[in-house]
């Protein structure tokens, strides 16, 4: 049969047409060979199915070339928060969290400290002694690390500074405000020096304020200007339906420039490259320890035995502003953290020869006595007296008056009398009366009290 004869034919043909990626689908009128002499009737048409090529596409992203486009973008900057920075001031940097300020102020203040290089790291080497110690606090607060840098603001870290207002120490207290915050002020000692009671009194004092603002440059603003101040300067410019953030309220220049200087510190901290300043690394370690004062104790015996230089000493205790250390309950000294245990060992040396820890007594003065007659019956200068019993001309010196004056041993050299803590004048109240030392006999001192100087600092 012709018909059966040409069918393997047919097969064969399409078996032989192209079916690669790009071949294309056999056309129903396409010619077939000339081995098929018949043309097929019209009731057969066996055609064969059209060959779908798989989808084309114009390239393949590869993985290497991937790999090669993410390693052209910069990498993303990371603060391990996890594993303890060896350098304080990365650490302080990590636990930045206030709000920029963006004011010309800043600029202004950033010129000031960078003009200055020679004092700017004069504050940042006297700051070594406590940043740890601040930053400690802050953390277990949950604070922002910024006001680490505050006492750079207040008192370039100088435990000893004083300013006109009356206000003392690193962070600046006035006296009414230390009270409110229990740092003891007495004839021996006063807390608003004290490295450790302050910055505890400082840090719960920031904490109030901004939880009374919720905001921390009008908190800042409260512990420069006081918190009733700010205030009364935010309901004044909420009653004329003005802001009333920081750079919106009217304020002192003095205030009005106290944020900016910290956000200047603030953004030289955080990238001192980038103003051309070397900022030496500290070391992320405690600087100094506490040990338990053992009694009445003259500040030049407690140095020797920690062996540690007398102003090193007095930069760690610098609330004690005369030359003897009274042995109140919980009384502490703060020595660098490799001295607490060569102080202890000298100590039990020391006492079990037997040997006096203070050679300081008191002198009541006596009816037409003067201070002139008794320094020199004490080997002192009248001037050197009154600075160490806070006598000023504002003082009523008279019969019954006591005096801290040497005994056998003491000594007082004028590197002493030059280091001590100064007492502010209007702060030492003649009428009341001192503790007498050991063996000693108890007397009132007489004198008028006064009222204190006004300043410009309310906190």
């Amino acid at each position: 049969m012709p018909l059966l004869r040409s069918l393997p034919a047919l097969l064969a043909c399409a078996l032989a047409l192209p079916s690669g990626a790009h071949a294309e689908a056999a056309e129903p009128t396409q010619q077939i060979t000339p081995d098929v002499a018949e043309p097929l009737p019209a009731t057969v048409s066996p055609t064969v199915p059209p060959t779908v090529p798989p989808a084309v596409t114009d390239f393949v992203l590869t993985q290497p070339a991937a790999q090669d486009i993410q390693d052209d973008l910069p990498p993303l900057p990371t603060i391990d928060l996890i594993t303890p920075p060896d350098n304080l001031w990365q650490r302080i940097r990590n636990g930045f969290g206030m709000p920029d300020l963006h004011s010309p102020l800043v600029a202004d203040r950033q010129a000031w400290y960078l003009n200055r290089p020679d004092q700017f790291r004069r504050i940042i080497e006297r700051s070594g002694r406590y940043l740890y110690h601040i930053v400690d606090e802050l953390e277990r607060r949950g604070m922002p690390t910024e006001l680490a840098l505050l006492p750079m603001v207040e008192s370039a870290f100088n435990p000893l500074a004083a300013s006109p207002a009356r206000a003392l120490g690193m962070w600046q207290f006035i006296p009414s405000t230390g009270k409110n915050y229990k740092l003891d002020q007495n004839w021996w000692r006063d807390e608003r020096r004290d490295i450790i009671a302050s910055t505890s009194a400082a840090l719960d004092y920031l904490q109030k304020i901004y939880e009374m603002h919720g905001d921390w440059h009008l908190a800042l603003a409260s512990y420069n200007w006081g918190e009733g101040a700010v205030a009364r300067a935010v309901a004044k410019n909420r009653a004329k339906g003005l802001p009333t953030d920081y750079v919106s309220l009217t304020m002192p220049g003095e205030t009005r420039y106290y944020v900016p200087k910290l956000q200047a510190l603030k953004n030289i901290i955080a990238q001192p490259e980038l103003y051309g300043f070397q900022l030496d690394a500290v070391p992320n370690r405690p600087y100094f320890g506490t040990v338990g004062l053992p009694g009445d104790m003259d500040i030049t015996v407690a140095a020797k035995l920690a062996e540690v230089p007398l102003a090193e000493f007095i930069a760690l205790n610098p609330a004690y502003h005369r030359p003897l250390m009274r042995g109140a309950p919980a009384s502490q000294l703060v020595l660098p953290t490799e001295k607490i245990q060569v102080f202890q060992t000298n100590l039990e040396r020391y006492e079990a020869q037997d040997k006096p820890l203070t050679h300081w007594r008191t002198y009541r003065l006596k009816p037409g006595e003067k201070l002139e007659t008794v320094a020199g019956r004490f080997g002192l200068s009248a001037a050197h007296l009154k600075q160490l019993n806070g006598i000023t001309r504002r003082v009523k010196v008279g019969p019954g008056l006591n005096l801290l004056v040497p005994g056998p041993g003491a000594q007082l050299s004028d590197q002493l009398a030059a280091q001590l803590p100064k007492v502010p004048a209007e702060s030492r109240k003649v009428g009341k009366k001192k503790r007498s030392i050991k063996g000693s006999p108890k007397h009132k001192a007489s004198g008028a009290s006064r009222k204190p100087a006004t300043g410009k600092k309310r906190r």
